[in-house]
């Protein structure tokens, strides 16, 4: 369906001294908390407006959540509210509920369960529910209280459940997360990422994409009718079939001309390559660039080998596959072959080699932030702590960072 929308409004349930549900390790303000600054940073690289109602652990009682909900895109019919939690009180209860105001339809609350079990979570069903003393109203404040807007809780499984659910939790809740994204993107008419497609995301260009699909530009231009290297963050792309492995090492060499306003970093960033790598193939000294300068770009044959640079990530408590290969741009099936990996079951404080070939090593200088780093490499802080393992936005000068 084809639906516009003003913006979207998260909402992390519970918070500060109101923890919500806990049990088996989890504790659900905590969790509803990264679920939704996941689907926060996901629906803004997107390019879609959106708003979270805490980003931290904060005390927020109903009168307080409900303002903000209604004064982020004000009170309309083209707000989509999603409040996120974890359901508790199990007997034999497994999977994801999602209830849906009495003044909607079930249209969203379905397209999310749907998503969601394409992810791999059971699901339950979709409801509403009415206040006993009062039957034309809604039982819960963030459907009754929140104007006209649209509003869903998503119960993403019980963490109380005697069967797979706490571990799916644990594990799987960013991937979870992304369901409901996509449900709202079918939902506003917006093609998700489907089978054969990729979804350009921050940072990427058309060669960064045909090389990681073994493919080339012509061939990925071709395939999308596209007449310029001009990508869009969240434009989906079909993936043309792979060279023969017969062909898969024969590449055109590419040189390309320096322009006004060049730098090593911006053309290295539009081939998906490293600015060591350029330097390296073109005997560069130094990153000085003269306008007319031809220089030859890295490709799969002739990028110096880089395993000296090998990074090792620590698994950290709710880490999952999912979560690290998103983070170091590159695949489930990359990480776990690059590790030998048989399941996608991780420890905590176990060690992973990440592949050296993603990685870009900053140093921190005088002045630096976070967001300014952030900012400069075409990415995000949440993306940046996570990839190096910060617990806080404070840096040290001649601190390395992997962006």
């Amino acid at each position: 369906m084809n639906t516009e929308i003003r913006g979207i409004v998260i909402d992390p349930g519970h918070g500060g001294s109101d923890p919500g549900a806990t049990g088996n390790g989890i504790i659900e303000k905590d969790l509803n908390l990264k679920i939704s600054q996941y689907m926060y940073d996901r629906f803004k690289e997107l390019g879609i407006p959106v708003y979270i109602t805490r980003d931290t652990d904060e005390t927020l009682n109903p009168t307080d959540r409900v303002n903000r909900i209604l004064n982020a895109f004000g009170n309309r019919e083209d707000v989509i509210v999603i409040s996120n939690h974890i359901n508790a009180d199990a007997t034999t209860a497994d999977g994801a509920e999602v209830i849906y105001a009495l003044r909607n339809n079930d249209v969203l609350a379905n397209l999310i369960l749907e998503e969601i079990e394409k992810a791999g979570q059971n699901v339950r069903y979709s409801y509403q529910r009415k206040l006993p003393s009062d039957q034309s109203k809604d039982y819960y404040f963030i459907h009754r209280n929140t104007g006209v807007t649209q509003p869903v809780i998503v119960e993403y499984g019980f963490l109380d459940s005697n069967k797979d659910d706490p571990e799916q939790l644990k594990n799987n809740y960013e991937i979870y997360a992304n369901a409901v994204v996509n449900a709202v993107l079918r939902y506003l008419g917006i093609e998700g990422q489907q089978p054969g497609t990729y979804t350009v995301q921050s940072g990427d260009s058309l060669w960064s994409i045909a090389r990681r699909y073994n493919v080339t530009v012509d061939a990925l231009k071709s395939a999308n009718k596209l007449t310029t290297n001009v990508l869009s963050i969240g434009q989906v792309l079909k993936i043309p079939e792979p060279m023969s492995d017969g062909n898969s090492d024969v590449e055109t060499e590419i040189i390309y001309v320096v322009a006004p306003g060049d730098s090593l970093w911006a053309i290295a960033r539009q081939y998906g390559v490293t600015v060591d790598q350029l330097k390296q193939i073109n005997n560069l000294q130094n990153d000085l660039l003269n306008i007319g300068m031809e220089l030859k770009i890295p490709t799969k044959s002739t990028i110096p080998p880089t395993s000296e640079m090998e990074v090792i990530y620590t698994v950290q408590p709710g880490d999952s596959l999912y979560r690290i290969a998103l983070a170091n741009n590159i695949t489930i099936d990359q990480l776990k072959k690059y590790n030998n990996l048989t399941s996608d079951m991780l420890s905590v404080g176990q060690k992973l080699r990440i592949p050296s070939a993603t990685q870009t090593v900053y140093v921190v200088k005088a002045g630096d932030s976070l967001w300014s780093i952030a900012n400069r490499y075409g990415t995000t802080v949440d993306t940046l702590r996570r990839k190096n393992n910060l617990t806080t936005d404070t840096l040290s000068i001649g601190q390395r960072l992997y962006v």
